[in-house]
């Protein structure tokens, strides 16, 4: 199921989308996916309706991911009467079976910080996000990275996405390390939190394009 094809595309996905205008330029670029988060504590927080709005005047084909940290399955429901989302990001301490009790495609986040981590990643049956550990009580949103080459030979039975301070410095590094399913990339395309860089965008996706040779 997983796919590693040193030939196949990397996708991409902005994530902590808060305006519309960031939204339609990551389409207009070609990216594969954009992100909503729905913790708010996060700088990046948007309240469901207004993510709704936003999914509603996508173009066909982009995928709309929430981001979801530690929540109730009754709030997951709550969000999901009004948001059209394609797939639930479970980015806290979510359980195995809480990822397969989902109704919608579901990526689990496994926070990373050397290789003992990366076992957590077997408990899932799905596909994961490898993100830097973050101190205890937050989840993500760092911009920080970790020590990718841990990463070279490392299996999982499902696509897997990479996140964790990727920006268009450091791209060219992440892809060489291994085939990626995706890239999810926030911090490193933004002005300030929540607030995407329209010229910071365009140079992430030129620069994944690039590196596949495309």
């Amino acid at each position: 199921m997983s796919m590693s094809s040193d030939n196949a595309r990397t996708r991409i996905k902005i994530c902590g989308i808060t305006r519309l205008e960031d939204a339609l330029k990551a389409a207009e670029l070609g990216v594969d996916a954009v992100g909503f988060v729905f913790y708010d504590k996060s700088p990046r927080y948007i309240d469901p309706q207004k993510a709704a709005s936003i999914i509603r005047q996508l173009p066909p084909f982009v995928s709309a991911v929430g981001l979801f940290v530690n929540p109730t399955q009754a709030y997951i429901a709550e969000v999901l009467q009004s948001v059209p989302l394609g797939v639930i990001q479970l980015h806290g301490d979510e359980s195995p079976d809480f990822c397969s009790a989902q109704r919608r495609r579901v990526m689990k986040a496994v926070p990373v910080s050397d290789a003992g981590d990366l076992k957590q990643a077997a408990r899932f049956n799905c596909p994961v996000l490898l993100d830097a550990k973050a101190p205890a009580g937050v989840y993500g949103g760092t911009g920080k990275s970790f020590d990718w080459a841990l990463l070279q030979s490392f299996e999982h039975d499902f696509p897997l996405t990479l996140a964790g301070g990727l920006n268009v410095e450091n791209v060219e590094e992440a892809m060489s390390i291994r085939q990626w399913f995706a890239l999810d990339v926030s911090s490193g395309v933004e002005s300030s939190p929540g607030i995407k860089d329209a010229e910071k965008m365009r140079a992430f996706v030129g620069a994944v394009n690039r590196a596949k040779g495309l």
